[in-house]
């Protein structure tokens, strides 16, 4: 397991243009080691700027800026540079460089032995889901754009750096490998417990994204910094609360997952067991569906008992496969999603190995936005 991200404190920060007003204006927070902090806010409120005086592509004005209580100034920027990961929305893989070259850019900088960066390349590209053989020896243009993103945060993690700093790193793709990216990274994230950056101008993804959000005004002026619950609950201004939006109770459910409801249970019948039978142990008249799993009590299916005859077996020809596959770390925003989309009452959940576990209705996740919606947030006067 790798070890813990570093501790990044902001200390009254500014930076100026010329003569310009500030950028940034006496920004102070801390971000604890092995967390997201996500930088959301209007166009022109200093988050990229605020991004880039961490690895000091731009330099503060006054202020200071620590990693693990050292100031980044007292470091020369290029080996600052080459210990904290960097991923930017465009991505930046060098063209001319195979995939593996690509990943390998920091390490061999750093003069690792190549037997260990070979290994690091493999390793990275296994865990943000690509095969190394078929891509190792590739070049970015045979990729598509999910998987050049991707494998722009495998070149950030390649050196273990113990801060990333992400900008806008999902936005240049479209809204469905988005939402797979960030999943994606989130998992990654719970397995390397980096520090992490993260910039985005779009409230949901910093909700979704962030253990605690930064939320910037003009001029660079710190707003609120806070949990993603607490932000929603208890805004600490009106510029807060119309930035994060009046479906509130809608970006809730983003913080809500599959493993905090309390499951329901469908009626179940396993793969060629006779339906009615003593084995099968359900009444012909006691559900109208039943959930087919197979062997392994891996769900199939819903079965239309009312189509089938008492004596029948269980097939998984029969069986339609309506509802949505949830895991416990599934959102109930993306299960009303995915519910929505395909036009079913149902979800059914899975565990870690894939077998059955439970269901979750739209009429649960109702419930939960209708508790969301009548707690009002608290607002300052």
């Amino acid at each position: 397991m790798p070890g813990i991200g570093a501790e990044v404190a902001f200390r009254h920060v500014v930076k100026r243009f010329g003569d310009a007003a500030p950028a940034v204006n006496d920004l102070s927070f801390t971000i604890e080691p092995g967390t997201i902090c996500v930088l959301v806010g209007p166009s022109g409120c200093g988050k990229t700027t605020s991004l880039r005086m961490v690895n000091r592509l731009i330099e503060p004005t006054s202020g200071q800026i620590l990693i693990d209580g050292q100031d980044i100034m007292s470091e020369e920027p290029t080996t600052l540079r080459r210990r904290i990961g960097y991923v930017i929305q465009q991505v930046g893989l060098f063209p001319h460089q195979t995939i593996g070259q690509n990943v390998a850019t920091v390490p061999r900088l750093l003069r690792w032995p190549e037997e260990r960066i070979q290994q690091r390349i493999d390793e990275l590209l296994k865990l943000i889901g690509l095969d190394p053989e078929r891509v190792r020896n590739r070049y970015p243009s045979q990729l598509s754009g999910g998987e050049r993103q991707r494998v722009g945060v495998a070149r950030a993690m390649a050196a273990e750096p113990p801060v990333m700093l992400m900008d806008e790193p999902f936005g240049a793709v479209d809204p469905i490998v988005r939402e797979r990216l960030q999943n994606e990274f989130l998992r990654l994230h719970r397995e390397q417990r980096t520090t992490v950056i993260f910039v985005t101008h779009d409230i949901d993804e910093a909700i979704k994204m962030g253990d605690r959000v930064a939320v910037l005004r003009e001029g660079g002026v710190l707003a609120q910094y806070a949990s993603p619950a607490e932000l929603l609950t208890r805004p600490a201004s009106e510029f807060v609360a119309r930035f994060v939006g009046a479906d509130r109770g809608l970006k809730r459910l983003a913080l809500v997952t599959v493993a905090d409801v309390a499951l329901e249970q469908a009626a179940t019948i396993h793969e060629n067991e006779v339906l009615g039978s003593p084995e099968d142990g359900v009444p012909m008249a006691g559900a109208k569906y039943r959930l087919l799993l197979d062997g392994e009590d891996r769900p199939l299916g819903w079965l239309n008992t009312l189509r089938m005859a008492a004596g029948e077996r269980a097939s998984r020809g029969a069986a339609e496969p309506s509802s949505p596959l949830l895991t416990y770390d599934t959102t109930l925003r993306d299960t009303l999603s995915q519910l929505l989309g395909l036009a079913v009452q149902t979800g059914v959940v899975v565990d870690e190995t894939g077998r059955y576990a439970g269901t979750v209705t739209v009429q649960q996740i109702a419930s939960t936005l209708r508790a969301a919606i009548e707690s009002p947030p608290e607002v300052p006067a």
